[in-house]
């Protein structure tokens, strides 16, 4: 596991925004072909199950899977990908903590959180 100092994390938000902003706006579009899917998988059983525009889905499975992996290679994971949630691990008074940011939370990371707590137990660094 890769730890970040919160400099360190807070330097690569710049990089990291355009990747959570893509990732949201492919999700975007998996999601407006939610129903579609949902019949293609039905009829595929019975030997049919294309669907219309079909490579544009697949364009977006895709990228939202290279982006991803991108992110993870970097060391820091990827919580939510609608609301570009994301975590640095953090070494933080002894103990390994995540430092916390989402997109649209501004320029820096004002978050924390242990381990086990999550989202919903974030404290302000």
């Amino acid at each position: 596991m890769k730890l970040f100092t919160i400099r360190e994390a807070n330097e690569l938000l710049p990089m990291i925004r355009p990747k959570l902003e893509q990732i949201k706006a492919h999700y975007k579009i998996l999601a407006s072909f939610r129903e579609t899917v949902k019949a293609a998988a039905g009829a595929a059983q019975f030997g049919g199950g294309g669907m219309e525009n079909g490579s544009a889905y697949v364009k977006s499975l895709y990228e939202v899977g290279r982006i991803t992996t991108e992110i993870h290679q970097s060391g820091i994971q990827l919580k939510d990908y609608t609301r570009g949630l994301i975590d640095f691990p953090c070494l933080m008074n002894g103990r390994i903590v995540l430092l916390c940011w989402q997109l649209g939370e501004g320029d820096e990371i004002q978050w924390w959180h242990d381990l086990e707590t999550g989202f919903a137990g974030r404290e302000r660094l």
